[in-house]
């Protein structure tokens, strides 16, 4: 059942982004790592600016557990999600539906951030509809964020399965609903919106004709990828980008542990970091700067976040670490009143996505030897404790693998998978752990060497580098043989 709102919703002018994926490691502190807090808005990454007036807003009463058949199964929810019927050709000629299949966040970043749905909806003459994942903006089952988030039990309807599920009962109604059954649907996502992307396609084939996932690690799980990749991949970043800026990084860490073990040392880098409260362990600050890095690598397209932190380090001129490295936390924020720690409540994402991590989304990143950063191997041990002391619930790290495939992936869905894009930037650190070649002739890589996280996603710009309009292109060229070929194959069932 569809309510509808009015179309002119008062949308959020202001824009907090979460596209990257929390980083899970053999404590809980790594879970927290900032997932690209307000990237796009702080460093002037192209976004659209306002909402479209020509959005729709839906909600669907939504089942809240599909898989039992207990009395509590058939709760329900109210999910929200958005359509532009601005350029669709109808239901009638089977025009094309384009999907956002919502991730970790608020339906309104994949608004205000996704842009390749409204960028080339018009020359597809393609219906846009944008989904939000259960839990998260205002898809909350049992009427509340603090009521959803309570304990386990409730938390426990919080998985990737359930999400697809949705997606599926959403599709099919709204496709009854426009008398649209025989209008092809392509779903798109990033980072782990792109994961659901690709797998939804696998789930659910007869409901989606092609999937593009964007940045989607679906190869980071079960160590199908070396734990340390996503850090190996950062340190080349800042190395290849400036040698002297990646010494003075990897120098840095021993020199903020020699003040830290110091009587009056935590004082003395609380004042030099001008932190917005005293630092309480040197694990604070550092934890604070690797996210700096972690995030102008991931997001390092097309503001220059690496090389705008590696020229700060390496013009300030003066024989103290510190201080140049201070030099690249105001060069990422901006010449804030004080940095490092400001009081920032727990955002919805990071609830939700500690809960994802902590049972099926176990992504085992730790940083090797042979980095920038300080060694903090992976230990699955250590995790699975952390979590428990958290939630009561230990992780099923294996289950991803599982339900979805993931080893021997290539020689597998050579033999049933079909019409997915898996497109990545190999600047992005999450690129290790995504499919970087061809599989099949449908199920196609399409890689950048610059790149960045989701980076073909974004809205597109006259700024746009010829690299990443020619990848754009290589994608919509791929979507519309799909398209050819439904229609054919189509036309062909229905002379039949």
């Amino acid at each position: 059942m569809i309510f509808a709102m009015d179309s002119s919703v008062e949308w959020l002018l202001f824009l907090v982004v979460f596209l990257s994926i929390s980083i899970s490691s053999s404590s809980a502190d790594r879970i927290g790592i900032p997932r690209g807090a307000a990237v796009l808005k702080k460093h002037h990454l192209p976004s659209k600016r306002a909402f479209s007036g020509d959005l729709h807003t839906y909600f669907y009463t939504q089942t809240l557990d599909h898989f039992n058949y207990k009395p509590e199964s058939y709760a329900t929810f109210q999910q929200r999600y958005v359509i532009n019927y601005k350029y669709w050709g109808g239901g009638a000629v089977s025009a094309p539906i384009f999907v956002c299949l919502g991730a970790e966040q608020a339906l309104e970043t994949d608004l205000q951030t996704i842009g390749f749905l409204d960028d080339n909806a018009p020359r597809f003459n393609a219906l846009i509809v944008y989904i939000e994942h259960r839990y998260y903006g205002e898809s909350v089952p049992f009427g509340s964020r603090e009521e959803a988030f309570r304990n386990a039990y409730r938390m426990g309807y919080l998985n990737s399965a359930q999400a697809l599920a949705d997606y599926a009962e959403i599709i099919a109604d709204m496709k009854n609903n426009l008398q649209a059954s025989h209008s092809p649907v392509i779903v798109i996502g990033a980072s782990y919106g792109g994961m659901l992307a690709s797998w939804f396609r696998l789930k659910y084939p007869h409901l989606a004709l092609g999937a593009l996932a964007s940045s989607a690690p679906v190869l980071y799980f079960d160590n199908i990828t070396p734990s340390d990749a996503f850090y190996s991949i950062i340190t080349k970043s800042f190395r290849e980008t400036s040698e002297s800026c990646y010494q003075t990084i990897r120098r840095s860490w021993s020199v903020i542990d020699s003040y830290a073990s110091q009587p009056w040392g935590l004082s003395v880098l609380s004042s030099k970091f001008r932190t917005c409260y005293p630092l309480n362990s040197a694990s604070e600050l550092k934890k604070e700067l690797e996210s700096i890095y972690v995030v102008a690598s991931q997001f390092n397209q097309p503001a220059y976040l690496v090389n705008r932190v590696c020229a700060a380090i390496d013009e300030t001129q003066t024989d103290d670490i510190l201080f140049k490295i201070f030099a690249a936390v105001v060069a990422f924020n901006g010449n804030n009143r004080c940095f490092i720690n400001p009081p920032t409540p727990e955002s919805q994402t990071v609830t939700g996505w500690k809960w994802q991590t902590c049972s099926e989304m176990v992504i085992p990143i730790g940083v090797g030897e042979n980095t920038m950063f300080q060694p903090n191997p992976f230990d699955l041990n250590t995790f699975i404790n952390d979590c428990i002391r958290t939630y009561g619930v230990a992780p099923r790290p294996h289950w991803i693998t599982s339900y979805y495939g993931g080893n021997d992936f290539n020689f597998i869905l050579q033999k049933f998978g079909s019409n997915i894009i898996f497109s990545n930037g190999l600047r992005d650190p999450f690129s290790a752990g995504g499919v970087l070649e061809h599989i099949s002739k449908s199920i196609r890589a399409v890689t950048t060497t610059y790149g960045s996280h989701c980076l073909d996603l974004f809205p597109k710009s006259d700024n746009d580098p010829e690299w990443l309009t020619k990848q754009r292109n290589i994608e919509l060229r791929i979507i519309r043989g799909w398209l050819v070929t439904y229609y054919a194959d189509l036309k062909a069932f229905q002379k039949g």
